[in-house]
């Protein structure tokens, strides 16, 4: 019976990671990209071009870098919003299937609740669609605990080397891995203490015995892998030596810079020096910028009622039933024998993730709240599943008090129902919601408790389609940027470059270059030629460029030395920040005639 059991279990965790995957692959290039995105995935080109790559701790890890730049090179694939974006939603898909590794620890209905919860979690979905860091590094982290915990269950060391090769990949997509590792480290103590502790606060010859039954448990582990304790040590220290091999080797190879690396593996010689700048010197770069740099120079408590607000908007299903859930496992007890040790830590993760967080991030951002609940998802499955059992028990109890009396059945079930209904119906619409806003970004007043301000309106991507039509067609400079200055603020510079030849490697022309965001990841797929005009000099002289690009305040300036050019006016930003594209209105009929524009 428990076997049927197991079964059913797991054809559900298939069921419902096919259907995440479908929901972050579906329309997956629809939006535009942020200016995150935009920043990120113009490098990336770059180094899918260059061949050349050196770690940057400003954009985080290596691994959208290496792994994108394989995808580009897919012939049906090459360079689009979607295959920048694959990595990151088929790994946020698959994160279901994860909730499997824990069936030991879990019942069958937590093991289902946790895959689903991870499935249509807003924040989740929404961010599973997005070419960052946070939903990678916060899935492999969660891997790696999931199968260190499998590998104690099943006593099989064998576990602990995809765990380090997992946690490896976690550190190789963003610096906060670190984080998750203290994060682990203290929830770890925590529940040691509590089980040491617990029932021996004053009684030192019980904690003595509580000691003991420790020490022996360890000596019979030991034993049981190798025959003999001392033969167990011997092998518990060759699988630590093993498993960090593994860790050094995943980060290394994603963190050494390239070409060097190449040239290493046939040159033997210099391959300790691509090891020491792939690891001391990352480390040194990431600690110079991210520990020792001003990033974390803010205020604590409007950065904390950020992330709580974007908690309470994208993920209030998750907070309700994660109190729940560890309630009713830390008091109540799963079968009346106290807290789970799983259930409490990864509670103990995300509590310490809430107050951390607004201290470790540099700007306000929706995607941090990621990191919480990813692990208040399995004290949120264990609230979905103990609401769930207590249903079913009134159900059956109010039956064999009233034999089927249909009318107390429905008064029994009412409020746990209606709970249960709402979950469902609150994570569906927040699953559809966030897929609504992906598209429509800058349409939602709300939107900006989800997405984070820098994200353009999707209307500027079919207007980026008639660019990338008229570049076909054109010859010379096909794009200037009107440089300008923000108004009331003379010193911010924003789309002029001095040096558009100094774009082509880190670090490119100055701050101004970031405020053209997204928009380079575009231009450079074009082939378009690029330039751009000083800030206090708006003339484009008497044969302007086919496409002219200006912030909302030169529209009429410049507008008047334009004649046959149509004017695109967009949301930039998500409030208070626009961009007007002048479009030649030949080059354009000249692309539609190719059929280069619809």
């Amino acid at each position: 019976m428990r076997t049927d059991g197991r079964r059913r279990t797991l054809r559900a965790v298939l069921v419902i990671t096919a259907f995440a995957l479908a929901l972050r692959l579906v329309t997956l290039g629809a939006r535009i990209f942020h200016w995150d995105e935009g920043r990120v995935g113009y490098w990336i080109l770059r180094y899918h071009e260059t061949g050349q790559y050196a770690y940057r701790p400003i954009v985080h890890g290596p691994f959208l870098f290496v792994v994108n730049n394989w995808v580009f090179s897919v012939p049906f694939l090459g360079a689009t919003d979607f295959s920048a974006r694959l990595i990151v939603a088929s790994v946020g898909g698959l994160l279901p299937l994860s909730a499997w590794l824990l069936r030991d620890r879990l019942r069958d209905a937590e093991v289902v609740a946790l895959a689903a919860v991870f499935a249509v979690n807003p924040l989740l979905v929404y961010y599973s669609r997005f070419m960052r860091n946070d939903v990678l590094v916060g899935a492999f982290a969660f891997v790696a605990l999931a199968l260190f915990v499998r590998a104690l269950d099943r006593g099989d060391a064998r576990l602990l080397y995809p765990a380090a090769a997992a946690f490896g990949l976690a550190f190789t997509t963003k610096e906060n891995a670190v984080v998750y590792l203290l994060c682990f480290l203290g929830a770890g103590a925590l529940i040691v203490d509590h089980h040491l502790f617990r029932t021996a606060r004053s009684d030192r010859s019980i904690r003595t015995l509580v000691l003991s039954e420790w020490r022996t448990a360890i000596a019979y582990r030991l034993a049981s892998w190798g025959g003999s304790v001392r033969r167990g040590l011997g092998l518990a220290f060759a699988n630590t030596v093993g498993v960090l091999v593994v860790f050094v080797v995943v980060v290394t190879f994603f963190y050494a810079p390239r070409p060097e690396l190449w040239q290493a593996l046939a040159a033997p010689g210099r391959l300790p020096g691509v090891v020491e700048s792939a690891t001391v010197g990352s480390w040194e770069s990431f600690y110079d910028l991210w520990v020792n740099g001003s990033h974390q120079n803010h205020d604590y408590l409007p950065f904390l009622y950020d992330y709580l607000e974007t908690l309470l908007y994208g993920a209030p299903f998750v907070l309700l039933f994660a109190v729940i859930g560890f309630v009713a496992d830390g008091y109540g007890g799963t079968d009346g024998d106290g807290p789970r040790a799983l259930v409490a830590f990864t509670a103990y993760w995300g509590a310490v993730s809430i107050l951390g967080y607004p201290v470790a991030t540099d700007i306000r951002a929706p995607w941090a709240a990621v990191h919480a609940v990813i692990p208040l998802a399995v004290p949120g499955a264990v609230g979905v599943a103990t609401l769930a059992r207590r249903v079913r028990a009134s159900i059956r109890r109010t039956r064999n008090r009233s034999g089927d009396d249909g009318g107390r059945v429905s008064r029994a079930w009412t409020l746990p129902t209606a709970m249960a209904v709402l979950l469902l119906c609150g994570a569906a619409v927040g699953a559809v919601g966030a897929n609504a806003m992906y598209a429509n970004s800058t349409d939602d007043d709300e939107a900006g408790q989800i997405i984070q301000w820098a994200q353009p309106e999707n209307d500027l991507k079919e207007t980026l389609g008639l660019v990338r039509g008229v570049v076909r067609v054109t010859d010379g400079t096909d794009v200037v940027f009107v440089g300008t200055h923000t108004p009331g603020n003379p010193s911010d510079v924003r789309f002029y470059v001095e040096d558009e030849g100094s774009l082509r490697q880190p670090r490119p022309g100055g701050p101004s270059w970031h405020t053209r965001l997204p928009l380079p990841w575009y231009l450079e797929r074009y082939g378009a030629n690029v330039t751009s005009t000083p800030p206090d000099n708006k003339t484009l002289g008497a044969n302007p460029p086919p496409v002219v690009v200006a912030a909302s305040w030169d529209a009429d300036t410049v507008g008047r030395q334009l004649s046959g050019y149509s004017r695109h006016r967009h949301d930039f930003r998500l409030w208070s920040d626009e961009i007007v594209v002048f479009v030649d209105d030949d080059a354009l009929e000249r692309a539609r005639e190719q059929g280069y524009v619809d």
